[in-house]
């Protein structure tokens, strides 16, 4: 962002204050900031956003320690990501497998999502009083350890167990890969770096197709695909032990080492929720209706064209690899647009783009139909979550910024976890006529009404919440190590601003100080 030194007014606080700002902001091209001068003193400007620049000179400003970190987020969630979809996908052979309904098998999704909120608060938290690394390490070996034991589930009851428990380890991932990737890069690259990150879970979902399409569609086949998913897990927690840590959090935490103590750590998390509840329960709800958007939109899609489109395996699965390659097009652009455009404005639209494309989603029968309309729908759906990890980072608190993503994202997980069940329970219980004449289940219209209403409960969310666009948070200290550094202020107090733009002292600004001095 760059400064226009135009003053504006104070950052609204309070609920209804800020919902009425933010939609006046939303009209309003130039970004409302807080800058703070190297005396230290805060004033809210007007700023403008810089210029897309070319891609590539963007993606080169990364330093080769950049690109690492990078690297080792992405893979991680994109092995997460194979994961969860090595059973959305498969929801048939296991039904079949373990002679239950398809609701049965959603079932495991539904716990999976529900329990990934507290393994995202537990790992969170570690991430942010010890460093990214070794939290990460673990977390991915057990995951891919969990997927084992599901192979070796014979009983539905113990399927279903192995997939809570693997709720709670998978949902250490995200908070921890996106820190690790985003904070080491530079601002006017976050944009883009944040959709390339966010399509990491697109292209797990491509690979987890690819693995079904390769393994056929027998019913044992789908323990293939789990031994593939516990190899990746597990080798990308291995291969992280030989890269470093994030240097940004090595840098904060030397600064800050004479500070650092358990119990600091704590008060600081207590300030932090005390200050920023508001935001906590704003981020929540937003991740809430993001959620619902993603799954409702793609855990039954390979479901529906098996069963209500009348495809084959591969038909379904070839289907379900170009409906997320669009994913992953559409998350990196939209993602990079959004650097200039805004957070929020490009979170609208792209929504709206994709509540438009419903019909033609829904209505296909053929498999080119089908894979086309699908590439553009989650071109726009995956476009607006390819700017949630960087918003995600900006509006967290700048020494939360494992936690607090990852713990806002998974109890909007938790909270939507029912979405593959529901849509399933509905679909089975209202059957309508195929393009054969055949009696089928009602996924496309269950799914197509689903997502309708989502999407308009995004756009309302975000058109009334915060954006902190460019927001620089490379200054702020671990968790634990800010309260003591921030003297002259009272102790429970915390400066959760540290960060905004720096602001270089004008002539007026030492006028106004000498002003003040004389009286």
């Amino acid at each position: 962002m760059e400064s226009t030194h135009e003053p504006a007014d104070p950052v609204a606080k309070g609920i209804l204050p800020t919902a009425r700002q933010s939609w006046k902001d939303l009209f309003i091209w130039k970004q409302r900031v807080v800058v703070t001068n190297v005396y230290g003193e805060t004033a809210t400007e007007w700023a403008k956003p810089v210029p897309l620049k070319n891609p590539i000179s963007l993606l080169a400003q990364l330093s080769g320690r950049d690109w690492i970190c990078f690297a080792v987020g992405f893979c991680a969630w994109s092995a997460d990501a194979f994961d969860f979809h090595a059973l959305s996908i498969q929801q048939v052979k296991l039904a079949a497998y373990y002679g239950v309904s398809k609701t049965s098998v959603s079932t495991a999704i539904t716990l999976t999502l529900l329990l990934r909120s507290i393994g995202a608060a537990a790992f969170g938290l570690a991430g942010d009083r010890w460093g990214r690394k070794w939290p990460m390490v673990l977390n991915m070996i057990v995951l891919g350890t969990l997927q084992i034991a599901t192979i070796y589930s014979s009983t539905y009851s113990q399927f279903l167990g192995v997939r809570a428990l693997f709720g709670l380890f998978m949902g250490g991932v995200y908070g921890n890969a996106i820190a690790m990737a985003l904070e080491n890069s530079p601002v006017d690259a976050r944009g883009l770096m944040s959709g390339i990150l966010q399509q990491g879970y697109a292209f797990g979902y491509v690979c987890a197709a690819c693995a079904n399409l390769g393994v056929g569609g027998d019913t044992d086949s789908w323990k293939t695909v789990f031994w593939i998913a516990a190899g990746l897990s597990i080798g990308v927690g291995i291969i992280r032990c030989f890269f470093p840590e994030s240097k940004q959090f090595l840098e904060a935490r030397k600064e800050g080492k004479a500070q650092a103590n358990p119990s600091q750590f704590w008060r600081e998390t207590k300030v932090m929720l005390r200050q920023e509840w508001k935001m906590c329960v704003y981020c929540c709800i937003l991740m809430t209706w993001f959620n619902y958007y993603s799954h409702t939109s793609q855990d039954n899609y390979t479901t529906m064209v098996l069963k209500a489109k009348e495809l084959d395996n591969s038909g379904a699965s070839r289907a379900s690899i170009i409906m997320k390659a669009g994913a992953c097009v559409g998350g990196t652009i939209i993602g990079y647009l959004s650097q200039y455009f805004g957070r929020r404005r490009t979170i609208i639209v792209s929504s709206l783009i994709s509540g438009c494309l419903i019909p033609a989603w829904i209505l296909p029968n053929s498999e080119r139909a089908l894979s086309a309309t699908g590439f553009f729908m989650q071109f726009f759906v995956q476009g607006a979550w390819g700017v949630i990890p960087i918003h995600l980072n900006e509006l967290a608190p700048p020494a939360f910024r494992s936690s607090f993503p990852g713990i806002t994202y998974q109890v909007g997980n938790m909270v939507s976890s029912p979405s593959a069940q529901i849509v399933n329970a509905v679909s089975e219980k209202i059957h309508i006529i195929s393009h054969t004449g055949k009696l089928v289940e009602a996924y496309g219209p269950t799914m197509g009404i689903a997502t309708a209403i989502i999407v308009m409960g995004i756009v309302v969310n975000t058109a009334f919440g915060p954006e902190k666009r460019g927001r620089e948070f490379e200054k702020a200290l671990p968790a634990g190590m800010n309260l003591q550094k921030q003297q002259g202020k009272q102790v429970d107090d915390l400066d959760l601003e540290t960060g905004h733009m720096e602001k270089v002292p004008s002539q007026l600004d030492d006028e106004k100080r000498e002003g003040r001095a004389v009286q």
